[in-house]
């Protein structure tokens, strides 16, 4: 089976496992640590900021079944690309959203994406009775501001093994992102 791998990142990457490892084409999600500018990197480093790296996974999936486009639809459904190295109560650059490629061919997709949230503009306030469509906005001041890290993949190394499957292994953690909440709405 021919499969790709893209690497994101936005908050715990305890959670962004959970949230990924079930859906339909995925074939393979790891915790680790992305763009580490030392191979000897742990938890512990990363954390207290001696080593700088992004606490992110590794995706790999079928292409054919899923594609860059729903995958970073997902990144953005439970992290903020709004927000400066911050997601929810986790704060540090450790945290921040991001979106590492191995591939060139990724590239038009993730700009394209890119190009569409940042165009969006000042949200509308919304309530039950109303349907927002995105407007793209031309006039630079009402863009919102991205705070998407997108470059390619330096290096990817593999969180401890305690780390992988975490919320599998402690299902009592309490997470940021409500993930049976997510399950239930993308009917996994």
């Amino acid at each position: 089976m021919y499969t790709k791998k893209i690497y994101v990142s936005g908050g715990s990457f305890h959670e962004l496992q959970a949230v990924y490892e079930e859906l339909p084409g995925i074939v393979d999600v790891r915790a680790g640590y992305i763009n580490p500018v030392n191979d000897n990197v742990s938890y512990e480093t990363v954390c207290d900021g001696t080593i700088k790296a992004v606490m992110g996974i590794c995706l790999e999936y079928n292409p054919k079944k899923i594609d860059v486009s729903s995958l970073l639809d997902i990144l953005f459904s439970v992290a903020d690309p709004y927000s400066k190295a911050q997601q929810g109560p986790l704060i540090g650059p450790m945290y921040a959203c991001g979106i590492f490629y191995s591939s060139m061919e990724d590239i038009p997709q993730i700009q394209l994406h890119l190009n569409f949230m940042a165009n969006r503009g000042t949200p509308p306030a919304v309530d039950g009775s109303t349907l927002t469509v995105n407007d793209p906005v031309g006039d630079q001041k009402q863009r919102r501001q991205l705070h998407v890290q997108t470059e390619p993949l330096a290096c990817f190394v593999e969180a401890e093994e305690v780390h992988q499957d975490f919320l599998k292994k402690n299902p009592n953690t309490d997470t940021y992102i409500d993930i049976k909440k997510f399950k239930e709405c993308i009917r996994i």
